[in-house]
Formats: C-alpha cells, structure tokens, sequence
C-alpha cells in the first residue's frame, strides 16, 4: 500500500470509529451493523487487526438475524450507547481520558483536557456540539487523528511523524484498553466493545509502523 493511500485509509479507519463514538447510532450511520461494510473494513495486513474486524462482521452478522426476528438493531445499539457513555445516572465507561489517568478519578475535565484542547487548535479544530463535549473524548482524539492523517495526504501536516506517534502512545492508546474494559462489564458481547477493540488494534498498528 503506497504511502498516501495508507495515511487515506488510516484517516477513514479513524474518522469512522471516532464518529461512531460521539453520538448514538440512530443520529449517524448504521453501516456498523452490515457485514459488507466489516468486510471491506482494512485490515492493514495485519492479524490483530483482522481478528478484531472478524469479530465485528459476526455481530453485524448476528444482529442481522436478530433484525430478521423484528429486533430494530440501531435502537439496540443506541440503548448501549447511551447507557455507556452519557447515563443517567452516569456514564458506565466513561468516554473521557482524565478519568483514565489516576484513581478514583470522578471529574471528567483535567489535565488531557487541556491538552487536547491545545492539540486541536493548533491544527485549527474547535470542539463545537450541543453536548458540550470534553476535547479529550476517545472520539475526539480519534477524529483527531484522522484530521492530522488527512492533512499528510494532501500535504499540508505540519505535525512531525515522531509527534503522531508520541500523540498516539500518550493520547488513546494510553487508555483506550482500561476503557474498552469498562464498556466490555458494562456490555458483554456488545457493539461498543468490538468497535473499540477494531481502534485500538489499529492504533497498535498505526504506532508500530511509526516507530519502526
């Protein structure tokens, strides 16, 4: 895969789980439940990757049969979601990085906030919502990401490879997996936790090719 074309995937990859974490399924696409979309899904040559698009695909698959029993799988989905992420009466997983960086941590705004929140200006991005949302959601940093991956396709990234690698291993994947633990006890063998596996095996993948 040619250099552009990879950054181009990379950039869709983490557009589509960013987007899918910021707001509940029945407000943006449903492609997440069809087997075709896992599918076609990249898999960068990568097993980890593949492995969790795989398991992807098959809950897309079972909740097509669940749809064929008159389940509404996006009502399903967003149930999960608003549970997860928003409450009442709080968030099970909470979608923030701050409260991921120490114990016991109940206030979601703090130091990665600011942090983020300097990170997007810097490349000209505002967070502008009607949920007011922290800069340091997982799907921000990920839509984050994909914006620092778009601007290298077209040439236009001021941003060091070492920086993007340093931001990945600081930023998401630093707290991705505690998260992902989190949303996996409060959903067993949900979307959410197969959707979060998929971003973080990509995030691995992402980082490694960085370092090598």
């Amino acid at each position: 895969m040619c250099k552009d074309i990879l950054w181009k995937t990379l950039s869709e990859a983490y557009a589509f789980a960013g987007n899918s974490l910021l707001k509940p399924m029945t407000m943006t696409s449903t492609v997440g439940l069809d087997p075709a979309f896992w599918e076609a899904f990249p898999v960068f040559d990568d097993d980890a990757v593949a492995q969790a698009v795989e398991a992807c695909a098959c809950y897309a698959e079972e909740a097509g049969r669940r749809a064929d029993e008159g389940e509404d799988g996006p009502q399903r989905a967003s149930v999960e979601y608003t549970r997860l992420f928003v409450g009442p009466p709080s968030p099970a997983a909470p979608p923030w990085e701050t409260m991921y960086r120490g114990k016991d941590v109940t206030v979601g705004f703090g130091q990665a906030t600011f942090e983020m929140r300097e990170l997007l200006r810097a490349v000209g991005l505002e967070v502008r919502n009607a949920n007011n949302q922290y800069e340091d959601h997982m799907g921000i940093e990920l839509l984050y990401l994909s914006e620092l991956c778009r601007l290298r396709v077209i040439g236009q990234s001021a941003t060091e490879l070492a920086d993007i690698a340093a931001f990945i291993e600081q930023h998401p994947l630093a707290w991705i997996e505690p998260f992902r633990d989190r949303v996996s006890e409060a959903a067993p063998n949900g979307y959410f936790a197969g959707l979060l596996l998929v971003a973080q095996r990509v995030l691995e993948h992402h980082a490694k090719l960085l370092t090598r």
